[in-house]
């Protein structure tokens, strides 16, 4: 178990020293902007759109570690789903990181978003790692104003 504790901790280290996706995407057809005043994050997610399908999707923004690597993360997750697969990921994701359900039960689904399984055992991190993807299903449906999670734990 502290192997795979390790691996994760080494991935998470690793997309927040070197972010992918993170830039602005000047032709997003959805825009939407996250933040968690309390703890400091903030995302802003850009979604440009292939038909159903996410094309491209970058970020701007930062926080804590967890944050930043959950918004990298997700950006690679999500590129090239439809749009009901990638807010489906969003439903599994939640349920992972607020302990709902255990990670074998998404295994196949998740794939190295399976990192941030130990975060239900810290409340206060679940709004770090949540706020990316609910700033995510925000710009997928339009909406206009910023998005938090410091009511979520």
């Amino acid at each position: 178990m502290s192997d795979l504790r390790d691996l994760y901790q080494e991935v998470i280290l690793d997309h927040t020293k070197r972010p992918r996706n993170r830039r602005p995407l000047e032709d997003a057809q959805h825009v939407a902007e996250g933040r968690n005043p309390l703890c400091g994050d903030h995302v802003k997610i850009y979604i440009k759109k292939d038909g159903d399908r996410i094309g491209e999707v970058t970020f701007e923004g930062g926080g804590c570690a967890i944050s930043t690597a959950s918004a990298s993360l997700m950006t690679q997750a999500v590129k090239g789903k439809t749009v009901e697969e990638a807010l489906e990921l969003f439903e599994k994701f939640h349920d992972l990181v607020t302990g709902k359900l255990s990670d074998e039960e998404f295994e196949e689904k998740l794939g190295k978003l399976l990192v941030f399984s130990g975060v239900c055992e810290y409340p206060v991190r679940v709004k770090c790692a949540t706020l990316p993807w609910h700033t995510l299903k925000a710009a997928i449906e339009g909406a206009k104003d910023p998005v938090s999670t410091e009511n979520e734990a």
